[in-house]
């Protein structure tokens, strides 16, 4: 048999899965490993981290095909020269194909505390721990959130919602929330929270944290709890993989998704180094990519170049009846782009099952 390892069910590795078991050669078996028994939409962690959806909205069950194999587990090692993935609970796994998707990690950017002092939204894990921290804060609590990108505008949109009784500051290392997004939909973002009492703090710069302190540009804030947006990394296990990585450390590739020089390895998701942003649109226009030039491979064919990959929009949230988004470089605002983030994440649940 031949053997084909996913490494991590995200978007981009579910989409492999389901693009694979459709058309699957007899002699192949497919093992997927995820931290997980089941996949899980990380764009939507915010929403669970404020309580205003139930976990069971953000996980869907990984295929049932009798040449998949799913494991739960986590990754220490890849060694590339063996071909092999060295597990932390299970003996290692051989491959004769493998799809590194292991996704990213919260970055800390060197700051003392951040690591051990702040809640997360990176895995379903730190939500979970994130979403008891919100609950138990008391009555006109302070919430500090940390970065002012798409997470934590969604993050402290979605609090404000589910806690109006909070305080909630957001931070930002900026003078404007959104960088990524024009101009005018930084507005939109600052004017929605300047209306719904959300304190907005820019050119921040994160000193330490402590339980219960936030150490900005030498003023200490007090907080209830710290929620870090900050930025990401790739997969810690990505660090000492001795292969081609770009500035922020994503594994550098070939035309077609393949490590430089290791033909039979492919990336996905926030650990490829690609010219787009890391996002879950383009690790499932990835997904299918590579498993198309793996079935090619399969069937003895010849490799066939992938199109450009286009991403068709950006869509984000502040609280239930607003939002903001770009679709085709066009700027939204509003219910609009509310709507249909909702049509897209339903579409996404429905395909997976």
């Amino acid at each position: 048999m031949r053997r084909i390892v996913l490494l991590g069910g995200g978007y981009g590795g579910l989409k492999i899965a389901h693009q694979l078991l459709s058309q699957l050669p007899d002699d192949v078996e497919i093992t997927l490993i995820d931290r997980n028994p089941y996949h899980t939409m990380k764009t939507e962690f915010y929403a669970l981290a404020a309580g205003t959806i139930a976990e069971k909205e953000v996980r869907s069950a990984f295929p049932y095909h009798e040449q998949l194999r799913i494991m739960t587990d986590t990754v220490h090692r890849i060694d590339l020269e063996r071909e092999a993935v060295v597990l932390h609970h299970h003996d290692r796994i051989y491959y004769d194909y493998l799809v590194i998707g292991l996704g990213s990690e919260d970055k800390f950017h060197g700051i003392e505390g951040a690591r051990d002092h702040t809640y997360k939204i990176s895995t379903i894990y730190h939500t979970r721990k994130t979403y008891e921290a919100v609950n138990n804060v008391k009555n006109f609590g302070q919430i500090s959130i940390v970065g002012g990108g798409l997470s934590g505008v969604e993050m402290a949109a979605e609090l404000r919602e589910s806690r109006p009784d909070l305080n909630i500051r957001l931070l930002d290392q900026g003078g404007a929330l959104l960088k990524a997004f024009p101009e005018d939909i930084q507005v939109h973002a600052k004017e929605w929270f300047e209306e719904h009492d959300v304190e907005l703090v820019f050119h921040s710069n994160v000193d330490y944290v402590e339980p219960n302190i936030v150490c900005n540009t030498g003023v200490c804030l007090l907080t209830d709890a710290t929620i870090w947006t900050a930025g990401i990394k790739p997969n810690r296990v990505i660090d000492s993989l001795a292969v081609k990585k770009d500035a922020a450390g994503r594994i550098v590739l070939n035309d077609f998704h393949q490590v430089v020089g290791v033909k039979n390895v492919y990336v996905v998701g926030d650990c490829a180094s690609m010219e787009l942003p890391p996002s879950a649109q383009l690790a499932e226009q990835q997904g299918k990519q590579i498993a198309e030039g793996l079935l090619r491979e399969l069937n003895g064919k010849p490799p066939k170049p992938p199109s450009e990959i286009v991403i068709k929009g950006t869509l984000g949230t502040l609280g239930n009846q607003d939002g903001f988004g770009l679709t085709f470089n066009r700027p939204l605002k509003g219910m609009l782009p509310r709507v249909i983030k909702t049509g897209v994440l339903w579409y996404h649940k429905f395909k997976s099952l």
